[in-house]
């Protein structure tokens, strides 16, 4: 696959939407600005385009394979994990006290997508290891960070996430793996473990495992769900590796897609149980767990926009060199290249639009994390704390939802050469579908921006959102007048399907807020068209401020800015009006009527 980082696109996004400027005034992000960022991306780009984008198709051609236990990697992907681990890429967002670089979130987030568009199966084993880390840097003891940190920090261990058992899928108050007390302060570990990413593979000497288990005296439900780190190896205390953990790995899965990352069974504790050590507190294991889910739900966010980016680039260049049928206003007498038909142009424009929207959001989310985090006035930290736990659902929901119709858009610019294997096309297709189901599906994201995030504060986060829409709204009102020629027509539009897409936002909060304690059933029946509704306005609010921007630094680059407007138009145009359908759709779930109308036996 032969993928470019977009690079100008997304400086674009983190210098006029995503304000990195300001962040890199945040205590310990002082080096995080944009002239860091854009020597970080430029390096990036070289790792993602030339080492780890070239095994993609040989790998989901040639999938890990397993064997007596033992788990081989896709040709290539152990010296390409070597090479990670050397240009410290894993770090970029650690601190350095444990090795990492320090840097922000928001400039490791365009690391993140373009890692993943290169190859999202070699991706997501860094992608795992980076919520380990997360956990750990967490609730982890002092003595369990200084022991795996640095080693997971430096890529020369990996880490994984164990919840998935054989009867508990999603609900994770079903999980019957334990662990019980060995009279040293360790535990002792058994169970299975299913659909566990890079659970076994050749690329490190040692992999973290971080495993959910019940302990003997725990209540049942999800209250009594502990967290532990079972390692392959176990680590002596001068940080060497021991003897092999009782831990193995039974089988890999056979997939859709993702074929080269192995997905594994994991057994625990068959020979008298895998040594396992508490983190934090015992029963709190789910809340330390969702440390490590709320990274990886963000990252599969961005796995949806990187998949997205990759497969419109493919389908541009193919629509570039594929000459078919005359065009329909009469401008050449022979057949042209198949960029030049409208509904190619549709096409295309649509993959574009999603994509930059759906970044866009996700860079600002990203913003919204490092000020959480590191904004010294707690107003701040407190505001985009709550931003971000709204936007992360939809950054997941919403992104990976789009990428499997961008994928197939990429299938149907290759018509019928985009259903065969060779052209590449097709595993762009297969490798999304993944997304909107692991690390929580559509409608578990849906669910939890229905529960946690709107209906808990009466949808204060959602009205606060809805105030900066009608800012930036009032902000385009002004912008119109200092516009390039080419982006007046743009900017009226925006104000108004921006405008009228707000409406229909905040008339479904307020039908949300309105009936869902009296009606759960009519609200959550909606969940999902409310995260679509949610996704599509929010990320044409970034597509109207990115407008904005590009018409008042038009002089500066003519074709990236005609470019950006005119792409923002098209999102206005064929994307925002989706708005009023998505909320007529949720509001038309009162009552079940329709959806709940049917009994199970009438299936």
């Amino acid at each position: 696959m032969n993928y470019t980082a977009p690079i100008k696109e997304m400086v674009f996004v983190l210098d006029k939407l995503a304000d990195i400027e300001s962040t890199s005034k945040l205590s310990g992000f002082e080096d995080a600005n944009l002239e860091t960022a854009q020597a970080v991306l430029e390096e990036a780009s070289k790792f993602a385009s030339g080492v780890i984008a070239p095994l993609n198709i040989e790998g989901d051609r040639r999938p890990s394979e397993w064997r007596d236990g033992a788990v081989t990697t896709s040709a290539g992907f152990k010296d390409a994990f070597r090479q990670f681990a050397e240009g410290g890429w894993q770090g970029v967002m650690h601190p350095a006290d444990f090795g990492g670089h320090g840097l922000s979130k928001l400039i490791g987030t365009p690391c993140i997508e373009m890692l993943h568009a290169a190859n999202l199966s070699f991706a997501l084993c860094p992608m795992l290891t980076d919520g380990a880390i997360e956990s750990l840097l967490t609730a982890g003891s002092d003595d369990l960070k200084a022991r795996y940190l640095p080693k997971l920090i430096a890529a020369e261990w990996t880490g994984t996430m164990n919840l998935t058992e054989p009867q508990a899928g999603s609900d994770l108050a079903m999980v019957r793996s334990r662990a019980v007390p060995d009279g040293e302060g360790r535990y002792r570990v058994s169970g299975t473990k299913i659909f566990i990413t890079y659970g076994e593979h050749d690329m490190a000497e040692n992999i973290v495992h971080l495993v959910l288990a019940r302990t003997p005296d725990a209540p049942e439900g999800v209250k009594g769900i502990s967290l532990f780190v079972v390692p392959k190896f176990l680590v002596n205390d001068d940080g060497s590796l021991g003897e092999r953990n009782d831990v193995q790995c039974v089988s890999i899965e056979h997939k859709l897609g993702i074929k080269a990352s192995p997905t594994a069974v994991l057994q625990f504790g068959d020979h008298g149980g895998a040594i396992g050590y508490l983190v934090g507190d015992e029963n709190r294991g789910l809340e330390y767990m969702f440390i490590m889910m709320n990274s990886a739900r963000f990252a599969v966010g961005m796995q949806g926009i990187a998949v997205s980016e990759a497969a419109y680039q493919k389908a541009v260049a193919y629509a570039k060199e594929r000459v078919q049928s005359r065009p329909v206003d009469g401008s050449s007498a022979g057949p042209v290249a198949i960029i030049h038909h409208p509904d190619v142009r549709r096409m295309l424009m649509t993959m574009r639009a999603l994509t930059e929207g759906a970044r866009a959001l996700a860079y600002v989310a990203a913003m919204h994390a490092d000020l959480a985090h590191n904004a010294s006035d707690e107003a701040i930290r407190k505001r985009s704390a709550a931003i971000y736990e709204y936007f992360v659902p939809v950054v997941k929901g919403w992104s990976t939802e789009m990428s499997i119709d961008v994928a197939s858009l990429g299938v149907q610019v290759h018509g019928g050469m985009g259903f065969i294997e060779e052209t590449g096309a097709a595993q762009f297709y297969r490798d999304a579908r993944i997304l909107t189901i692991y690390e929580g599906t559509t409608a578990i994201q849906a669910n939890d921006l229905v529960g946690r995030k709107t209906l808990r504060d009466g949808g204060a986060v959602a009205k606060d959102l809805i105030e900066a829409m009608t800012q930036t709204l009032a902000e385009l009102g002004l912008a119109a007048a200092a516009a390039p020629q080419s982006a007046k027509r743009p900017i009226e539009a925006m104000q108004q399907r921006l405008k009228d897409a707000r409406d229909a936002f905040a008339r479904a909060v307020a039908f949300i807020v309105a009936t869902g304690r009296s009606d759960p059933n009519a609200v959550f029946a909606g969940s999902v068209p409310y995260l679509k509704l949610a996704g599509t306005v929010l990320c044409g609010w970034q597509m109207a401020r990115a407008l904005i921007a590009a018409a008042a630094n038009h002089n500066d680059d003519e074709s990236f800015y005609d470019a950006k407007i005119a792409t923002a138009h098209f999102y206005a145009d064929f994307v925002l009006p989706q708005a009023t359908a998505l909320e007529a759709a949720i509001i038309s779930a009162r009552n079940g009527e329709g959806l709940l109308a049917l009994t199970a036996d009438q299936f």
